[in-house]
């Protein structure tokens, strides 16, 4: 039986039900299979994409955690097909993060968390960045410092200050995810919060806040406070 989507009414497909009615017409499913392109002699982009969503129980957040392996696991999906859906992800987290130029001006923690949760809040490892800011609160820079395993990440003081320094920051913030979706501190996040704050400010410089993200809440030191989304 031939499966191909070119075989179907023209209101049907996916692609020119999108230039006729909009993208937002288009199910999760329908605009997987645009990204797919096509399917197999046996199953049509529409049947792959639906495997895989299902294979997901649904959930686009879900797909978003898979690696190019576990797509390719099912039958009909290779190489291009899952580089393509991973790159249409980190698009989707990039735009997600960047924020309008009026607000480039760092004031609180919920700027923070809007701007770095697209990178962290779905990833199984934990990752470590810090903004950098200068004596006006304005974004100056954005840095990974480090990437850790399921539980914790290393977080090097004297890296930090020293790009702080490099780069004539006033203040810094610094952001780390937790793989679990718990944004609560232990006691290590802590002590490496205080630490930091010290060896900054021998430096002239503000540790403003350490913010962690969970998967749908963050916790500010500053506010000493988990707030949701």
């Amino acid at each position: 039986m031939d499966k191909s989507i070119k075989t179907w009414n023209e209101e049907e497909r996916p692609r020119e039900k999108l230039m006729l009615h909009g993208a937002a017409a288009l199910t999760n499913t329908e605009l997987l299979a645009i990204l797919l392109g096509s399917g197999t002699r046996r199953k049509s982009a529409v049947d792959l994409a639906r495997e895989l969503t299902t294979h997901c129980n649904g959930r686009l957040d879900a797909l978003a955690r898979h690696g190019a392996g576990e797509m390719m696991a099912l039958d009909g999906i290779g190489p291009a097909k899952a580089t393509t859906i991973l790159a249409c992800f980190e698009l989707a987290r990039r735009l997600a993060a960047e924020i309008p130029e009026e607000m480039c001006t760092i004031r609180n923690a919920a700027t923070v968390a809007r701007m770095m949760r697209p990178f962290l809040s779905d990833l199984t490892h934990e990752e470590c960045w810090v903004l950098y800011l200068n004596r006006g609160g304005k974004l100056i820079g954005k840095e990974r410092i480090s990437v850790g395993g399921t539980g914790s990440t290393i977080m090097d003081i004297k890296i930090i200050v020293k790009k702080a320094v490099e780069r004539l920051a006033s203040g810094l913030i610094l952001i780390h995810n937790h793989p679990s979706g718990n944004p609560q501190p232990g006691e290590q996040d802590r002590r490496q919060t205080e630490a930091l704050r010290k060896a900054a400010a021998v430096f002239d410089i503000t540790l403003l806040d350490h913010v962690i993200i969970g998967r749908r809440k963050y916790f500010s030191f500053s506010d000493e406070v988990a707030s949701c989304y």
